[in-house]
């Protein structure tokens, strides 16, 4: 590289020096300028030295001291440099395009232009000052950045001996500083799931926001203003009540914070742990936390302050409460709602039932291992308790039924304690042709059938009538449905109540006493 010229200081400084009578082998020793230049310098200012130093402007100086037509020359060659820089900025982004290759296209329009080693030094500086960072502010509480880091840590199997790579997830607040790691096995949803349940947990709180990249596993759809999320990161939105967002495509500096963390885990938690050997994932995760401990406690250099007690002090109080219970999967399917106004779950094959005007419409499913909830586009119009027997079976609410079948229903729920109880509202005798009739037949259901008619008669003739018959009917060796109804249509009831006014038989030659049977 050639010698960079003297600067308008260290000019001045040799001319004041010089008129003030200090010889040149001083001036070497007090500037630190070599002996050569110092004499090119003052050769070049012969004319200029007889005059006072305070009289003479930077322009006359560098006049002087600086070949005009070589630096007018300098300074064409560099303005054509920096035009061309502007443009080999852009194709550096490209595939396959070097440094080398700009430099050659550069030489064919430029054959006196700079050679590859002064090339490559003035194209770093012209990057360097185009890549210019803004520092960040970041408030208590609004944020969580998180990545997965690009190298691996691994475990042995215990079993098989086999090495086992695992991916390292790395979050942090921003504000604190305070840093959280988890190996899993993969970026898959229920990997993910578990990074975000434990990264909440660690924090014991949850901030406004959640910032990601663009994995597969929280974005579909990559965009610079509105990202299409997955499932999984709304459920998790829901649950926790935060907001997740996303990066730029292609911009890691959007959670620099972030980035810089896998950097310092990469220091503090990988390098003490590459010599050691671990035969399971829970083993490499206590090592990683007890690491991970150490990190966020140690003091930031040159202070006694550490991750931790920014935490404590400034963001830990700011975060929002976790709810009772962690985040579970929710699966999701599309349903049709079968006639019988029931869905299927295609899992276990149990039937949930949705109210019956929704029969033949397309429906939502939401489940997991608890609950099952059922949406008309976004409204919710059904909520079950999973069921986990092994059976195929059906779930349903009386509400979600029509009239016609709720009334079936009650039929055939009834018991014989609450037949019992209805018979006896009417009066004994009710109660004992009730009695009768459950205990008729070795078929319970059959049974019920009658009785419940029987009561039912109550509506048609009214409960003294259906007392009077059965008055009647408990002489009778056998009772039942059929005999009660007929009493009541026949109009018997109302003999029976003529006959217990006059209970002493009349006088006839037929009647025999009961001597006759001595």
């Amino acid at each position: 590289m050639s010698q960079q010229p003297l600067t308008m200081e260290q000019l001045k400084q040799i001319l004041q020096l010089k008129n003030d009578g200090v010889a040149i082998r001083e001036i070497v020793r007090r500037t630190g300028i070599s002996r050569n230049s110092i004499k090119k310098y003052l050769l070049r200012f012969e004319q200029t030295l007889e005059e006072k130093i305070t009289g003479i402007s930077n322009q006359q100086l560098a006049e002087a001291a600086y070949d005009t037509e070589t630096s007018f020359l300098t300074i064409e060659r560099r303005q054509a440099l920096i035009k061309h820089f502007t443009y080999a900025e852009s194709e550096l982004k490209k595939t396959g395009v070097t440094r080398h290759l700009l430099w050659q296209e550069y030489k064919e329009h430029q054959p006196d232009g700079y050679n590859y080693s002064q090339y490559c030094h003035h194209l770093s500086v012209f990057l360097k000052k185009k890549d210019v960072v803004m520092h960040l502010h970041y408030d208590a509480g609004d944020m969580i950045m998180m990545d997965f880091a690009g190298k691996k840590m691994s475990y042995v199997c215990a079993d098989s001996g086999e090495i086992i790579e695992c991916q390292v997830f790395i979050s942090v607040l921003p504000h604190s500083g305070l840093i959280f790691c988890k190996a899993v096995r993969s970026q898959n949803t229920y990997d993910f799931i578990d990074c975000i349940n434990s990264m909440l947990k660690f924090y014991e709180g949850v901030t406004l926001t959640i910032l990601c990249d663009n994995l597969k596993t929280a974005v579909i759809r990559p965009d610079k203003y509105e990202p299409v999320f997955t499932d999984i990161c709304y459920q998790l939105s829901d649950h926790y009540a935060t907001t997740f967002s996303a990066t730029r495509p292609y911009r890691p500096r959007d959670k620099a914070m972030v980035e810089r963390c896998v950097n310092i885990v990469y220091a503090h938690i990988y390098a003490p742990l590459r010599d050691r050997i671990f035969s399971s994932l829970s083993e490499l995760n206590h090592a990683m936390h007890e690491q991970l401990r150490q990190l966020n406690d140690k003091p930031y250099k040159n202070t006694s302050y550490s991750r931790r007690y920014f935490y404590e002090q400034n963001e830990r109080a700011k975060l929002k409460p976790l709810p009772t219970e962690v985040f579970i999967l929710k699966k999701c399917t599309l349903a049709t709602v079968q006639r019988n106004y029931h869905i299927q779950l295609p899992e276990d094959h149990h039937y949930y039932s949705v109210p019956y005007g929704y029969a033949g419409k397309k429906v939502k499913v939401w489940f997991d291992n608890k609950t099952v909830e059922i949406y008309d586009e976004h409204s919710r119009i059904a909520f079950h308790l999973r069921s986990h027997i092994t059976q195929s079976a059906y779930h349903t609410i009386a509400e979600h039924m029509p009239s016609n079948h709720q009334y079936a229903v009650n039929i055939k729920g009834w018991t014989k304690p609450d037949l019992l109880a209805r018979a006896r509202q009417v009066g004994t005798h009710t109660a004992q042709v009730a009695e009768h009739i459950l205990s008729s037949s070795i078929y319970p259901e059959q049974n019920y059938k009658s009785c419940y008619g029987m009561l039912m008669l109550q509506k048609t003739f009214g409960s003294s009538r259906l007392e009077a018959a059965c008055a009647r009917a408990l002489g009778a060796p056998r009772v039942n449905y059929t005999m009660i109804k007929n009493i009541l249509y026949a109009g018997l009831d109302k003999q029976q109540q003529t006959q217990d006014n006059n209970n002493s038989l009349p006088d006839h030659e037929n009647i025999r006493g009961r001597d006759h049977y001595q």
